[in-house]
């Protein structure tokens, strides 16, 4: 026997264990030694198949170690990901990440003026949660999987619920009433529009066991307060006010049945969105009467609560809520911000009273935010009701709204001191300096391996307050010199002296 079919063996029975180092051999012999160990490896896997193999066939099997695919293989080069996020999703960099902050502080500002204390939920819930049976288009948006346990998840399209978990959950353990408020990401899978995303975070604030109307007016002077402090005033920004009562009262007279309720209010919210025509059609495909929906669309129109009285009677529970919001609204100084509008309704099922939402007067965005009373909430999950009313606002219209007003604020990045050696000997210094400083609360940037005149173009992009500048023959007298830069002011100081 020839030598060559031993090395070919040797070849086959080292190469699942070791990776081969084909350097000793010339590349003419490489190429001899690889096709026939392929062309082996190909014979005894498969029997039916032929004793020789091709080169197209060995591309396919394998490439020998430490040999880069051959020209024209498509394996090169790895192709460029795409960079952009999935659709309907957002990055923030530094910049919109401190527009982010500073709105979230705002929130979390008018949240502890009026006491109320912060929660959090987690993003991934439950899918029973918010699978509802009311026909709402929430349901149909709905990013719901099942898990790797088998479970049923969804990332929740809203907070509300999750909020009526955790009160279910603590129970006993905690005193009503409860005022609070949380900051989180909601995701729905949505036509997206100006203000109109895939995901958004919102901030919520709701109360638990107030079944008075001051809880109402309580939420609305939040709202009114977050706008004031944003610039935003009456002239912009306006709130619209109504009852579930207001269409619960018009179904008793023409004898709807009640288990048509909270359908009705989900087709009914669909005004303005689609035709008049089309929600007539709806409503009556749900069993309403053309006689009903006729008197529905009728008293939808009216914006004047006497002229609501009027149709309604005075002895109507819808009136007396708004008759008290109202006069609420008075005591506490946004009268101007509220108007009377029969069509809000709201497009989740679970509302039962009062419910409200912000918009813009010019009309060129969604609504701002909203929201209303839910009292029988609880009970669809299994537990006794408790009274409670919230609202959501999100991120995203707000922003477009003060962009329209030019109200977004400036919000550059600012730091404190910017610490710098003058020789490449005195780094350790330097960092001694930083470190100090930190200690003391301060934000500083220690930058190192740059020219001075570098330095100083970075304090003006990151609005720095001072350079302190770390020098050899500063530092042998125990001091830094330091440069205010608002004012150009140039002193020295003792080091343990440096505030």
């Amino acid at each position: 026997m020839s030598a060559f079919p031993v090395l070919q063996n040797h070849l086959l029975f080292l190469r699942p264990r070791l990776h081969l180092s084909f350097i000793p051999f010339s590349p003419r012999l490489r190429r001899r030694l690889f096709f026939s160990a392929a062309s082996v490896q190909c014979s005894s896997s498969s029997p039916s198949s032929s004793s020789t193999a091709s080169r197209d066939d060995i591309d396919e099997v394998a490439e020998p170690p430490g040999v880069p695919p051959p020209p024209g293989s498509g394996r090169e080069t790895q192709q460029l990901i795409d960079v952009n996020p999935p659709r309907g999703t957002r990055d923030f960099p530094p910049e919109d990440m401190r527009l982010r902050n500073w709105l979230f502080q705002q929130f979390r500002e008018v949240s502890r003026i009026l006491s109320f204390e912060e929660v959090d939920f987690p993003v991934l819930e439950s899918e029973a949660l918010f699978i509802r049976k009311a026909g709402e288009e929430i349901t149909q948006q709905l990013y719901n999987f099942e898990d790797k346990g088998g479970r049923r998840v969804v990332l929740r399209p809203e907070i509300t619920p999750s909020l009526a978990r955790l009160v279910i959950k603590q129970g006993k353990s905690v005193s009503l009433p409860l005022k609070w408020f949380t900051i989180g990401q909601c995701w729905r899978y949505e036509r997206m529009t100006r203000g109109r995303r895939r995901e958004h975070y919102q901030w919520n604030m709701d109360i638990i066991g107030v079944s008075r109307v001051r809880a109402e007016a309580e939420l609305v002077n939040a709202i009114v307060l977050l706008f004031e402090r944003l610039g935003i005033t009456s002239s912009d920004v306006g709130i619209r006010v109504s009852s579930r009562k207001v269409l619960q009262a018009v179904l008793q007279m023409y004898a709807i049945p009640e288990r048509l309720f909270a359908e009705v209010c989900v087709i009914v919210d669909k005004l303005g969105k689609i035709t008049k025509e089309e929600v007539e059609k709806e409503l009556m495909s749900a069993g309403v009467t053309s006689e009903a929906v006729k008197g529905i669309v009728e008293v939808l129109s009216l914006t004047s609560l006497d002229k609501l009285e009027a149709v309604l009677g005075s002895d109507v529970e819808a009136i007396a809520d708004l008759k008290k919001l109202f006069s609420l609204a008075e005591h506490y100084g946004y009268s101007q911000w509220i108007t009377f509008d029969a069509s809000v309704v709201r497009g989740l099922a679970y509302y039962t009273g009062i419910v409200f939402e912000a918009f813009d007067r010019e009309g060129k965005l969604r609504a701002i935010c909203g929201g209303g009373r839910y009292d029988q909430l609880l009970s669809t999950f299994g537990s006794d009701d408790i009274p409670a009313c919230g609202f959501g606002f999100g991120d995203a219209v707000i922003v477009e709204l003060l962009k329209e007003k030019g109200l977004l604020p400036d919000l550059g990045r600012q730091v404190d001191d910017i610490v710098f050696p003058l020789d490449e000997e005195l780094e350790g210094q330097a960092s001694m300096v930083a470190s100090a400083l930190r200690r003391k609360g301060h934000s500083v940037d220690l930058v190192e391996d740059k020219r001075l005149k570098w330095v100083f173009k970075h304090a003006e992009r990151v609005n720095a307050s001072r350079l302190i500048l770390v020098g050899n023959s500063e530092w042998q007298r125990g001091m830094v010199r330091v440069k205010v830069l608002s004012t150009r002011e140039e002193y020295e100081t003792k080091i343990d002296e440096l505030n």
